[in-house]
């Protein structure tokens, strides 16, 4: 080990060079592969959310400028009809803000407000709380709230504190542990103020008409065991033709297919970077062996074999990618924290860093260093000792 860091030390600006070349490859790595970490944990926890289970909205889709069309409350009651569904529970959804984020990850910021126990115990996705309480339905008439993640650490909200939701005041009764998806951006209220604040967002014409009480903007319906999720939602499209489904099979096609050639475009930028490093290596390494050409032809006369010879070059090669490696994760990893820091006020959380992510960067700079100078040091290991002696 010494000997090839003495080796590396002999043209230094080279050497740094070359390290310089893979760290930004492996700077690369990093940070896109982070935020492909990002965009995989939203869909798989979309996935997650939406499987054995079927999200109807309205077929008129979106309406105005505001996120999502309003619907009757009474269409639940059409729905619960249809064969095949167990439960129905109705849901008000809105953006938090007047506007969404220009730049965003994932949802924006959103108010989600639902009835309690509406599910009847059917809902398969489970969310952890880091302080307080879930909503009952005794909060039914109350203004309070829980709140994802990162809405709490962008408000600096706790259990007891009060925070403005729409122009209102709600006091916080609980905080959700990360889920590194959609509960993160979300505060959840009881359906009636859901239902209060969605209709002053409505334009002035349909705010007139709305009553808040007979609103809401999805129902998520749980079939009852054994029954094909897929029949289901063509039978309730069937039944009650006013509404749009949507299954967890719909979500993977519609969302799946797409993030798959956004993370094979991040990643493939990446690899590029990496690939210009490797060959930054290979070069490296060629240019040495070249100046050694001399110092192995004493080596293989005096009986070294020609494995060693490699194993030493190959060795050389692999520390160049081992320290870029290292250095590309180091910057990666603070890119990625300044990255998600910068955004959390505004719950913009681009990057995901994860140990897997982090030792993949090293180990990818480590054997990408190996590989690129195993041809060269092959090269080497088969100059005849007697013609490298003679070399000027």
């Amino acid at each position: 080990m010494r000997s090839s860091m003495r080796n590396l030390g002999r043209r230094k600006v080279r050497t740094t060079l070359t390290i310089v070349g893979i760290t930004i490859g492996i700077w690369a790595l990093v940070v896109f592969g982070s935020m492909a970490n990002k965009i995989g944990a939203l869909v798989e926890g979309g996935s997650s959310y939406y499987a054995d289970k079927i999200t109807l909205s309205d077929r008129a889709g979106s309406v105005g400028g505001f996120s999502s069309a309003p619907m009757a409350l009474a269409t639940a009651d059409q729905v619960r009809q249809v064969d095949g569904v167990a439960a129905v529970s109705p849901a008000v959804m809105m953006l938090m803000d007047d506007q969404a984020s220009a730049v965003t990850m994932g949802v924006p910021p959103m108010i989600n407000g639902s009835i309690a126990g509406s599910d009847e115990g059917l809902e398969t996705f489970q969310v952890h709380y880091a302080e307080g309480r879930a909503l009952t339905a005794a909060d039914e008439s109350a203004n309070v709230t829980v709140l994802g993640s990162d809405i709490a650490r962008k408000l600096d909200a706790h259990v007891g504190d009060t925070v403005t939701l729409k122009g209102e005041p709600f006091q916080v009764v609980g905080v959700l542990e990360p889920t590194l998806t959609a509960p993160d951006q979300a505060a959840s209220v009881p359906m009636a103020a859901a239902q209060r604040l969605f209709v002053r967002t409505l334009p002035p014409m349909f705010r007139s008409e709305a009553q808040p009480s007979e609103v809401a903007t999805t129902m998520v319906v749980y079939p009852t065991p054994g029954t094909d999720v897929e029949e289901l939602a063509t039978r309730i499209e069937r039944e009650v033709p006013q509404v749009a489904a949507m299954t967890g099979e719909d979500f993977d096609r519609q969302i799946g297919s797409a993030t798959s050639i956004l993370n094979a475009i991040l990643i493939g930028v990446a690899l590029i970077s990496l690939i210009v490093g490797g060959l930054s290596v290979i070069n490296t390494m060629a240019m040495s062996i070249a100046e050694r050409t001399r110092e192995i032809g004493v080596k293989r006369a005096i009986g070294g074999g020609r494995a060693r010879i490699v194993r030493e070059l190959v060795v050389e090669s692999a520390l160049i990618g081992c320290l870029g490696g290292l250095l590309g994760l180091v910057l990666g990893a603070v890119v990625v924290t300044l990255g998600n820091e910068a955004g959390r006020a505004s719950g913009t959380v681009l990057f995901e860093l994860t140990l897997q992510t982090a030792l993949t960067a090293v180990a990818f700079g480590t054997i990408l260093g190996a590989l690129a100078g195993f041809l060269p040091a092959l090269h080497a290991a088969r100059l005849d000792p007697v013609t490298a002696l003679r070399y000027e």
